[in-house]
């Protein structure tokens, strides 16, 4: 038994209820199971009970086994002074004074054994097996959810860089669209290529090539030791005071189509191009406007499409959300459902277990999915873990 485990049986109540006693003999009523408390002190806050037929109010704090009580300190901590019952796993040596409830002899099985399977699964998610069988209804409402969690989470961390920059917009735009390139392994160093060049600095060199690739493939530390671009760099960096990055570029299992210089080469050329992307981003009236305006050699329509879901949509997701324009929030939702899926290690394993693909939306939400669920083991916070346990 896990402690998470527990704290999930309690607030759900997914235990036996009827002819509930204490440890002690007395009779126990479950009114509300108290609110989940994840800062310091018990477990649950403002849970109601009645023992013996008398209504009590306070805190509950849960252990696998009740002798942890004394193992954590509790006995001493003022935190703990009020609790008004202490649910556990099993009886051995627990506090006195205080109503012990015991849950072991309470809990369908299934749950335990299945979830114990679950915590030890070498596959690609916990439930492979078990994942074909949840009722279809689930994933829409699910999928959704995540959605919306995974761009929340994205506009959070624009909002720090808007912090950051002074509200840039453009210049956020720049640090996520390099970010984007750089990735599935170079997403680190090159935010941090394009965060160590002033936004100003290439603003004065958009339309200078060689200048341009000189200060980013410079500060990767591409370039050769007697080439003109490593003349020109050496210029540049001594006239703007440039810092190197700490993030290495990294080389390891990458196609020679995502080389790190082509791709910083790619992304001088983005630069130069125009007006600032940000507010193409925000004229647009579809993804293929938006997709049609990346005409840079060699970027193909896999890179274009990473561009669109990795940085253009996070960027008009968090403007709408930022700036309460609803309109930008939903029309960054819709690219997203009109947008093929990413192509992926991760998505084609998803495939593989039969799960339906059909857009980024799609591909996005199992990302998430896989992220922050899967990976973390936290099947009982997933609709589908949920679901398959018949919760």
């Amino acid at each position: 038994m896990r402690e998470d485990l527990l704290q999930f049986i309690w607030r759900s109540r997914y235990f036996n209820q009827s002819n509930l006693f204490t440890e002690a003999g007395e009779a126990l009523q479950i009114l509300f199971p108290g609110e989940w408390n994840t800062g310091q002190g018990p477990d649950f806050r403002n849970a109601r009970i009645r023992i013996n037929g008398v209504l009590r109010e306070g805190p509950v704090e849960l252990h696998v086994r009740a002798s942890d009580w004394k193992k954590h300190g509790h006995a001493t901590d003022a935190n703990y002074r009020h609790v008004i019952l202490h649910v556990v796993w099993e009886n051995v040596e627990g506090p006195e004074g205080i109503p012990v409830l015991v849950l072991q002899h309470r809990v369908p099985k299934l749950l335990l054994g299945q979830y114990a399977q679950w915590m030890k699964s070498p596959l690609f998610i916990p439930c492979a097996a078990q994942v074909l069988s949840v009722d279809e209804v689930v994933w829409p409402g699910w999928k959704e959810g995540l959605l919306q969690r995974r761009l929340q989470r994205r506009t959070q961390i624009i909002r720090t860089w808007l912090e950051e920059n002074r509200q840039h917009w453009e210049e956020a735009t720049w640090w996520l669209m390099a970010r984007s390139l750089g990735l599935p392994v170079n997403g680190d160093a090159f935010e941090a290529i394009a965060r160590s060049i002033p936004f100003r600095l290439l603003g004065r060199y958009r339309h200078e090539t060689i200048r341009m690739r000189a200060l980013l493939l410079g500060q990767a530390g591409l370039l050769g030791e007697n080439s003109a671009l490593q003349r020109e760099y050496r210029f540049l960096r001594a006239k703007h005071g440039l810092s190197a990055i700490a993030e290495p570029v990294l080389f390891g299992r990458i196609r020679p189509a995502h080389f790190p210089a082509k791709r910083l080469e790619q992304l001088a050329e983005l630069f130069a191009d125009g007006v600032g992307w940000f507010a193409r981003v925000k004229e647009a009236d579809s993804a293929q406007e938006l997709a049609g305006a990346l005409r840079v050699k060699g970027l193909g329509a896999v890179m274009k499409s990473g561009l669109l879901v990795n940085a253009f949509v996070p960027m008009l997701f968090a403007y709408g959300v930022l700036r309460g324009e609803p309109a930008c929030r939903e029309k960054a939702l819709r690219w997203l459902r009109e947008e093929r899926p990413e192509k992926n290690t991760l998505i084609t394993h998803w495939q593989r277990l039969g799960i339906c693909v059909m857009t980024a939306a799609d591909s996005q939400s199992l990302l998430e999915l896989k992220k922050s669920y899967c990976d973390a083991r936290k099947c009982l916070d997933c609709a589908v873990g949920q679901a398959l346990l018949g919760l």
